[in-house]
This record gives structure tokens, sequence and C-alpha cells, in this order.
């Protein structure tokens, strides 16, 4: 079993690592808030002083933080002091341009890499059936693949340098708008008369079918996990879809791709958020949607 150093023990990290911890494997890991190392001692991390302590003796090392600011400031102390060759997998979600500089400074000191953002939310860290999308070479991605799958239920090599990332953006772009679109024909449903049961019943059995319908349903009722059932408590907050849609953005500017949906949808949500509602769950926004007026 390998030693693994795991830098990031929030909402999302901290469940990866008690999957590490249940598969064999000894995690030491680190996070800046007092908070979130305590609750990792208490489910058998092993704390670190600091992050570069945290990769120290780490045969592999995970990052999972807010953002790529933070992953390139973190990246140089970690690197210093690993030992030639470690394997870095970075797991935050973060914009393409920083996911293939971490590349760039894990290969300038002498070790592996690979960028491996995640899909499935708390739900799925919990469970272990996070989506992984991994980019990096070949070689790295073998090394990663033993200890990925005892985090997620699929792993897919995405490409090289910074592809992980460019899918995760795509994929949840793709979500963003369509929970937008499933909202909109709820309150549409709701405006002629239509049950939100009955447009369930239809849709998620015919054309209209995806994830934000039959799984993360904006209102309770069809789907009994979605948190429409539960106040709209997150799963997956509008702050960080907000994140996501504006990572797309960002991308589609640099790539010179005209994603005229994703910019609508990024702006919706940022209305969201700014109206006091960044701490709720993203399905959410059909609340938003309602008030809406027409035309």
């Amino acid at each position: 079993m390998a030693i693994i150093g795991f830098i990031g023990l929030g909402n999302m990290g901290l469940p990866m690592a008690q999957n590490l911890l249940k598969a064999g494997h000894e995690v030491c890991g680190y996070d800046v808030v007092p908070a979130a190392r305590q609750a990792a001692a208490s489910a058998g991390v092993r704390m670190a002083a600091s992050a570069a302590d945290a990769a120290r003796e780490a045969e592999m090392v995970i990052t999972m933080l807010p953002s790529g600011r933070l992953v390139l400031e973190v990246y140089p102390g970690i690197l210093a002091v690993a030992a030639l060759g470690t394997l870095f997998i970075e797991s935050s979600t973060i914009d393409v341009a920083s996911a293939r500089a971490a590349h760039g400074l894990a290969g300038a000191a002498g070790m592996a890499s690979i960028d491996a953002p995640v899909s499935g939310g708390v739900g799925g860290a919990a469970a272990g059936t996070l989506t992984f999308m991994v980019g990096g070479l070949g070689a790295a991605f073998a090394r990663a693949l033993p200890v990925l799958e005892k985090m997620g239920r699929k792993i897919v090599h995405c490409g090289d340098a910074g592809a992980g990332q460019a899918a995760k953006i795509c994929n949840n772009m793709i979500l963003g708008i369509s929970m937008i679109a499933v909202s909109e024909a709820f309150v549409l449903g709701e405006k002629l008369g239509l049950s939100h049961q009955a447009l369930y019943d239809v849709a998620s059995t015919a054309s209209g079918q995806c994830w934000s319908l039959t799984s993360y349903c904006p209102v309770p009722g069809p789907v009994a996990g979605s948190p429409a059932n539960n106040a709209y408590k997150p799963g997956f907050s509008t702050a960080l879809m907000l994140k996501d849609m504006l990572l797309s953005q960002a991308a589609a500017a640099s790539a010179g791709a005209s994603t005229a949906l994703g910019q609508h949808a990024a702006a919706m949500y940022q209305s969201y958020a700014d109206a006091g509602h960044a701490g709720m769950d993203f399905s959410g926004i059909i609340n938003a949607i309602r008030e809406q007026p027409a035309g």
C-alpha cells in the first residue's frame, strides 16, 4: 500500500481520503482550515504540519484546492521536498492554463503528474463513485489508476496535460445549461397546469431525458434524493456551479469558441448567487426562473 499525501481536506477531499484509508493506504494530509484538519484527524488521516510536510514522504500527492492560483502557490513548496519521481495528482477543478502550468512545474522538478478533476459531488466522493477525467502521459495515468479506482467508479484518460480539466469544464457547462432548461420546462408546465410528476414521467423516458432531470430533478417529489426535497440544501452549491460556468467562459474566450448558451447560463447563475443564494444548491435556480417576468 502507498503513502499518499493529500492536500485539501474539505467537503470533497476528506471523503476521498477516507476511501483511500479504507483501501489500506496511509494518508498524510494537510488543510489550511483548522476545522478541516480536526475532522480529517478524527477520520484517521495522519495530519502534517504543512502542505510540504504532507508531501515529504509520499509516493503520490493529491491536491484538491479551490482555485488554480492556490494550486500554483502550493506546488513549488511540495515539489521541492518530494522524492524524485513522486506522482502528483491534481484533482481540483481549475482552468486549463493553470493545470498545464502545474504539469510544467512537476516535470521540471522531475516528477510525474496528471490533472484529474472529478464529477459526482460530495455524495460520489463519500460513496467512492466519482468520475475522474484525466490528462497527462499514459505512464503517469497507469500509475495513478489503481489509486483513482479506490475513489471513483469511472476513470477516463482524456488526453495530454490539461485534457482532464478541459473535459470537466465542458461537462459542467452542459450540466449548468441543462439544469436551466429542465427548470424552465417545469415552470412552463406549472403555468400550463401540468403536474410535476406527469412532466417527469414523460420527459424522463422521452427525448428530454438528461441527468439534471432524472438524478437531480429541481422540483420536490419525482426524484427522492434530489436537493429539491431538502429545501435545496447543496449537494453542489450555486457558488461551485458559477465557478465552473465562469471557467467554461474563460476557456471559450481563450480558445475562440462560441458558447452563447453557456454565456447566458453563467449570467443567470451569477445573478442567482448575487441575490444571496450562493450557498444553495444550483438546482434552486428554478426559484429565480419562477420570478422572472415573461418575455
